[in-house]
């Protein structure tokens, strides 16, 4: 099976979690131990949309880091496909609740986004039309 399809399979396979203190859904999210298979899966989409949580070193160290018992979210939509086939610009955001900055008073939710040019091959475009 081919590692786009297992991604697929993976994330039907997990259950949707739910924010039960606003009632929010949120979808199916696949485990990951950095957003690149994420970044894939979105690419390949039919609607350029996928979601990830992150696992691992990486994540655990974050969560020490800044205080936080959550999951560290990832949500990458397609903005643009280009010409070129397989690349997109990506909008891609991390977020986590909990988050306790150094001077702030109490934890609260802290999400980066960033928009990137990417490529299944890993790299940037060749030509942004």
């Amino acid at each position: 099976m081919k590692l786009p399809m297992l991604l697929i399979v993976i994330a039907a396979a997990m259950p949707a979690f739910a924010d039960e203190s606003s009632n929010v859904y949120l979808p199916p999210r696949t485990a990951v131990p950095d957003a690149r298979p994420v970044l894939l899966a979105a690419i390949q989409a039919s609607n350029g949309e996928a979601h990830g949580v992150l696992t691992g070193d990486i994540a655990n160290a974050i969560s020490q880091r800044f205080g936080a018992t959550s999951p560290i979210f990832i949500d990458v939509t397609t903005e643009r496909r280009y010409q070129q086939p397989g690349c997109s610009r990506l909008k891609v955001s991390f977020w986590q609740d909990g988050v306790l900055l150094p001077g702030a008073k109490a934890p609260r939710k802290q999400t980066m986004e960033f928009g990137i040019n990417y490529c299944l091959d890993g790299l940037p475009p060749k030509s942004l039309l």
